[in-house]
């Protein structure tokens, strides 16, 4: 019917010859004279028609680039990256496989103006079309910039940069740590400064690469051999200068977190002063060079002598000021002081005359007791009745038990006192004061008592003499 409705739109032509597959009709005015077939009919399955249709768009739209803005945007759990690319007119639908994902430079998310390179294809289970990207790049500014940016903001929010946790570094490190490339200037240069202010100090190299696929895996695995095996003090990471993407292997976020978790302070210096890097926000300390770094992390021999002599110096005249108020003490004190051996003496003294009396008073009232008993036994046998010698005999028990009693308590109460003096003659012996657990510690080469941790050093020989006997000792730590 559509073909008959097709002709009569072309009645005004006498004839319409129309030739098909060798069979030939002829159209009067409106009338379809013959009803021979104009052509064979093609039915296609959807499924074909879908793969023609994908053969078509594929084969004109396989290099494309496409500009729009990123929404809807989701991860599968493969890694594959969904959303849809719109502008103010129109959409379509978007996919980057994770092959090409690896190598994005920043992270898409929604709102984000990008740039897209890729090729159109057909989903066939649903007759869909979309973009199948290989590479993406940030409108307006470059990807390595964007990405930069998204980490240095994601890496705030952690706390990585925040001035607290940050230390200072050691004064003068006995052993460092560099982690870079073993062939350029940037390792020339420190090995150069090091060793002219300071010829003897030990320097550790990791050798990295500091740019290309890899680099920053080794610095970050450098960072944590040295910090952990190999004890160093500090350590300096960094390179020469370069472009932004020379440099990027100190922006990546495995560098960012070996810094970050490292118990060695970290110096970065990466590039020149103009550039700055993840390493740079993250480490304890930001040289501007390589060559400052060095000169950062050791001072000259020279100045640190001069500075040990004024400190020497300085504690010299404390020390002798602080010997000198300590004599005048101990002068004043040691007046104020008895001399507990004459202490001693004034209580031995009082126990002998307790004693003495004691035994005078026991003497006298045994006497008195048995003259008593004397007279009593003498007007019992002038009396002699039973009963009141029985009374006597019971009243000179009581008295008896009397006597013994007062005796008992009166001594026990002299040699508690006696114990009470002795105690307090012993608590003030100086061996007292070691049998309690304290210790006099000296230093073995010149016999100086020991009493602060700054008196001695590391591995120095200490003398410990304890209540019975002393021990050596080495300075295995300070606190």
């Amino acid at each position: 019917m559509a073909l008959l409705a097709f002709f009569e739109k072309n009645r005004e032509k006498n004839r319409f010859l129309f030739e098909k597959g060798g069979k030939i009709c002829y159209l009067l005015s409106s009338k379809l004279v013959s009803t021979l077939d104009l052509f064979e009919r093609k039915i296609l399955t959807v499924s074909q028609l879908t793969g023609e249709i994908k053969d078509l768009l594929e084969s004109q739209y396989d290099d494309v680039w496409v500009e729009g803005e990123i929404s809807n945007l989701r991860r599968s759990s493969a890694g594959h990256v969904y959303f849809t690319l719109k502008d103010e007119n129109s959409q379509i639908r978007t996919v980057m496989f994770k092959m090409q994902v690896r190598y994005l430079r920043f992270h898409p998310e929604d709102g984000i103006q990008v740039i897209c390179w890729g090729r159109v294809g057909i989903y066939e289970k649903r007759g869909e079309y979309q973009l199948v990207l290989d590479y993406v790049e940030p409108k307006g500014i470059g990807s390595l910039q964007l990405a930069f940016e998204q980490l240095k903001e994601r890496l705030a929010e952690e706390g990585f940069f925040d001035e607290a946790r940050k230390r200072s570094l050691p004064l003068l490190p006995k052993r460092i740590g560099i982690v870079t490339s073993p062939t350029g200037a940037a390792i020339r240069d420190m090995l150069n400064i090091l060793r002219r202010r300071f010829e003897n100090i030990e320097v550790v190299i990791y050798p990295v690469k500091v740019q290309g696929e890899g680099a920053a895996e080794e610095i970050a695995q450098g960072i944590e051999y040295l910090a952990e095996r190999e004890t160093v003090d500090v350590i300096i990471v960094g390179r020469g200068g370069g472009s932004l993407e020379d440099l990027w292997a100190f922006n990546e976020e495995v560098v960012g977190r070996a810094i970050f978790h490292s118990p060695v302070p970290i110096v970065s210096a990466v590039g020149h002063e103009t550039d700055f890097t993840i390493a740079d926000f993250v480490a304890d300390f930001r040289a501007p060079t390589p060559s400052a770094a060095a000169e950062v992390v050791v001072r000259e021999k020279r100045d640190l002598i001069r500075l040990l002599g004024d400190f020497q110096e300085r504690m010299e005249r404390q020390i002798i000021h602080f010997l000198r108020r300590k004599r005048d003490e101990l002068k004043r004190t040691r007046g104020r002081l008895r001399d507990p051996r004459r202490r001693t003496e004034e209580l031995r003294l009082r126990l002998d005359d307790y004693q003495g009396r004691l035994t005078t008073a026991v003497s006298r009232t045994c006497r008195e007791k048995r003259e008593r008993t004397v007279r009593v036994a003498r007007a019992l046998l002038a009396r002699a009745p039973l009963q009141t010698i029985a009374a006597l005999r019971d009243d000179l028990q009581h008295w008896r038990r009397r006597m013994i009693a007062s005796v008992t308590a009166f001594l026990s109460a002299k040699r508690k006192e006696w114990e009470r003096e002795a105690a307090r003659l012993d608590a003030m012996s100086p061996l007292n004061v070691l049998r309690r657990g304290y210790s006099i510690t000296r230093r073995v080469v010149d016999r100086i008592i020991v009493r602060d941790t700054d008196q001695v050093e590391m591995r120095d020989m200490v003398e410990v003499n304890l209540y019975r006997g002393r021990i050596i000792c080495r300075v295995e730590a300070k606190e």
